[in-house]
């Protein structure tokens, strides 16, 4: 469901002005936050087909959620088939709820599902049927929190109830409220810092202006547990959107001229710090068509937890095939069948998701402790000697005996 701001002073929240000129942000004539949250102020009134991308969902998830809520979801893809028990979800633009419910379905009592959206009337929605859904289910594991999701430190129901107190009515009272906002941000986050296992979104960070999209990114990094994953559905597009689409209100509510260009979708993620980053699903035919520039939907997953110090901690892993050698996004190359040496930090990446399947991995006989691992340069490429994880006194001799033969033969 597509996330929508709020209007209610001219203040800068999230460190951008959304209509300010520059390469980054060729939509200068339009103010991206107006058009879509009048656009979807009036969806949660009112279904709007044209906002919608058609997407299966599972109808045994779908039984406890009231139509209002089916009707008023306007998203392209299904994030939340990749959430998991127990789990903590974070959903960007949670709109009606629709993802949200899914998901707590899914997470259970031991987990927990944040929506956050700014469009009042859409959280309005989505809280009016908490009781009777947590009846249903027997648990209450939704909350749905006012913010914006290129901002997720700033609790906007905090902050207007604030300014409802202290009005804006000059400069010293604008450089007092953004004081205070920046304050709420540091003591009082709307989500904390390494608190979320998995970021979902269902068709919504089109929604936001170009000059806040490397916050946003940001943003999504920060929430998310070391290990934890994004899993994004969006509309993206074949051909840069010209300039004059994207001052086109009605085309960027509609989640067209924020598209983003398929591979550029992925590199964000990349260039916020994210690894395995893996297109899971990609529209075949597509959604919409604007002067031949395609516009269809994908589902994204990416994970966080490459930051930290390199350790050689005596690891080694063997990629598996079918191609002859790959490279990773941190220019490790790996030859197919080949013991690779690595350091600490990448063999944990390696041996999880979404990797695991394509290595094989040679721990040490002996673990290294990481207090004991000297530094690892990863851009070296580098053999591991059999010996350096079996170790270099390793003398063993031990043959095969009889007991080794079934009653069918040598095994």
């Amino acid at each position: 469901m597509p996330e929508t701001p709020g209007e209610f002073v001219e203040l800068s929240l999230n460190g951008s002005n959304n209509s300010a000129a520059s390469p980054n942000n060729p939509a200068t004539s339009l103010n991206v936050e107006e058009a879509v949250r009048e656009r979807y102020g009036a969806a949660a009134q009112a279904a709007e087909p044209a906002l919608c991308c058609p997407v299966d969902y599972n109808p045994e998830y779908l039984k406890i959620i009231p139509n209002e809520i089916i009707t008023r979801d306007y998203g392209c893809g299904d994030p939340s088939k990749h959430v998991a028990k127990g789990e903590t979800v974070l959903d960007l633009g949670s709109g009606g709820g629709k993802i949200c419910y899914i998901a707590a379905q899914i997470v259970g009592a031991g987990g927990h599902v944040i929506g956050v959206d700014r469009n009042d009337e859409m959280l309005a929605l989505a809280r009016q049927y908490q009781p009777t859904i947590a009846d249903k289910l027997g648990y209450a594991n939704t909350d749905f929190r006012k913010g914006s999701i290129q901002d997720l430190a700033l609790n906007l129901e905090t902050f207007e109830a604030h300014l409802a107190d202290n009005p804006v009515k000059s400069s010293s009272d604008w450089l007092r409220a953004e004081a205070y906002a920046d304050k709420l941000r540091e003591t009082e986050p709307l989500v904390a810092d390494n608190s979320v296992d998995v970021v979902v979104s269902n068709c919504v960070l089109n929604l936001v202006s170009q000059a806040d999209r490397k916050q946003l990114f940001t943003e999504i990094f920060r929430v998310l547990k070391r290990g934890g994953r994004a899993v994004i559905s969006d509309i993206v597009c074949d051909e840069p959107v010209p300039e004059h689409l994207q001052n086109d209100p009605t085309l960027w509510s509609g989640c067209i001229s924020g598209a983003f260009l398929e591979d550029e979708f992925l590199t964000a993620f990349t260039d916020a710090g994210f690894y395995g980053v893996e297109l899971l699903t990609r529209q075949e035919e597509a959604w919409a068509t604007v002067e031949g520039i395609e516009f269809r939907s994908a589902t994204i997953r990416a994970y966080k937890g490459k930051e930290g110090p390199c350790l050689d901690q005596k690891q080694a892993v063997i990629y598996n095939g079918p191609w002859r050698q790959v490279t990773d996004d941190d220019g490790h190359i790996l030859r197919r069948g080949v013991r690779t040496a690595v350091c600490g930090k990448t063999f944990d990446i390696y041996t999880r998701p979404p990797y695991a399947d394509q290595v094989t991995a040679l721990p040490p006989a002996q673990p290294v402790p990481e207090e004991q691992a000297a530094e690892f340069d990863c851009r070296r490429n580098a053999i591991r000697d059999p010996r350096e994880t079996k170790g270099s006194d390793y003398q063993k001799t031990e043959l095969p005996g009889s007991d080794c033969c079934g009653s069918d033969g040598c095994c």
